[in-house]
């Protein structure tokens, strides 16, 4: 798959969803008068009886979806991942979480490459936010062919799910067939100097950052990892103790998302450096969607300099604790 093609994931949930309706009719959908922007609209036009605009009441919104889940339905609710996992939060834990109710939060404009709306609509905590929640799954999709597979498959799972979109295209790294399995990575490149584990828009960059990599006769491994929670363990580790040295990549902050989960599993089981990537700023700024990525370092070129990192520390030298 050529990474010059891009599509933006919030247009293939639509496309995916709207499909997925004429296969399942309990599925309905809830949007918070974002419909247009999160491209719920594709399954409003198609099944109006079963699309529930909620008007700019998240809170709400939730509470709906799980009363519906609770009547057999099966609720997808989308709104800005900002206003999804943050402004709905308590309800999210109360009312889907704690009981497990079977409902699918789909959110769009995840991320710093919201662009020029800046710090109010860039969520970058809402992986760190549903990562935390009780019996509540996580899914960052590489691309928009993922997205299908996610949507297809996750419609499946009598569970509730956060699938984090982006406004922004990205890359088509992966095949339009590809598969997705909840708790599983999906190793893209072989490598044996350095594991990097990237999910969303930086899977792509985690390739071309490999592609260069490679000409410094470095060699490193690239792992989708779009399941964040379950997360896929034995790949973490295995990747760990074959490389020894990971690097996390990821469009969110580093603290508690992708690069919090791996750094968890690897300290438990195979202590090697990791270097995580992704925002270190509290906030971000407007501005164009590839003119901060660049910014902030969440490109290609940051994860080499990370895997430099990585590896240096790998090759430092490990000192005896003193006895006092």
């Amino acid at each position: 798959m050529s990474a010059n093609q891009k599509k933006s994931l919030r247009d293939a949930y639509g496309e995916a969803i709207a499909a997925l309706g004429s296969v399942d009719p309990d599925i309905v959908v809830l949007d918070a008068d974002l419909s247009g922007s999160t491209r719920t609209a594709k399954f409003a036009a198609k099944y109006p009886d079963r699309f529930f605009n909620m008007g700019v009441s998240e809170q709400d919104m939730m509470s709906t979806a799980a009363g519906l889940a609770a009547a057999g339905k099966k609720p997808f609710a989308s709104s800005f991942a900002v206003f999804a996992t943050g402004r709905a939060w308590d309800q999210v834990r109360q009312s889907i979480c704690l009981s497990r109710m079977n409902v699918k939060i789909v959110a769009s404009h995840g991320g710093i490459s919201v662009g020029e709306d800046g710090p109010t609509h860039q969520a970058l905590e809402d992986i760190a936010l549903m990562r935390i929640m009780p019996f509540m799954n996580v899914v960052v999709p590489a691309d928009a062919h993922e997205v299908v597979a996610v949507v297809n498959a996750i419609a499946k799972i009598d569970e509730p799910v956060y699938v984090r979109t982006s406004r922004d295209k990205f890359p088509l790294v992966l095949p339009e067939d590809c598969r997705f399995e909840l708790g599983r990575g999906t190793i893209l490149r072989q490598g044996e100097d350095v594991a990097i584990i990237a999910c969303g828009y930086m899977v792509s960059q985690a390739l071309d950052a490999a592609e260069r990599l490679s000409g410094e006769g470095i060699f490193a491994a690239v792992v989708n990892m779009s399941s964040i929670k379950p997360l896929d363990t034995g790949l973490v580790s295995k990747m760990a103790r074959e490389t020894g040295a990971v690097v996390t990549a990821e469009e969110h902050s580093v603290t508690a998302g992708l690069g919090g989960a791996v750094a968890e599993c690897v300290c438990q089981t195979d202590p090697v450096p990791v270097i995580r990537l992704g925002m270190e700023a509290p906030v971000g700024q407007s501005g164009k969607p590839g003119e901060l990525l660049d910014h902030y370092g969440m490109n290609s070129a940051g994860i080499v300099e990370a895997v430099h990192k990585a590896i240096a520390l790998k090759k430092e030298p490990v000192h005896n604790a003193k006895t006092i």
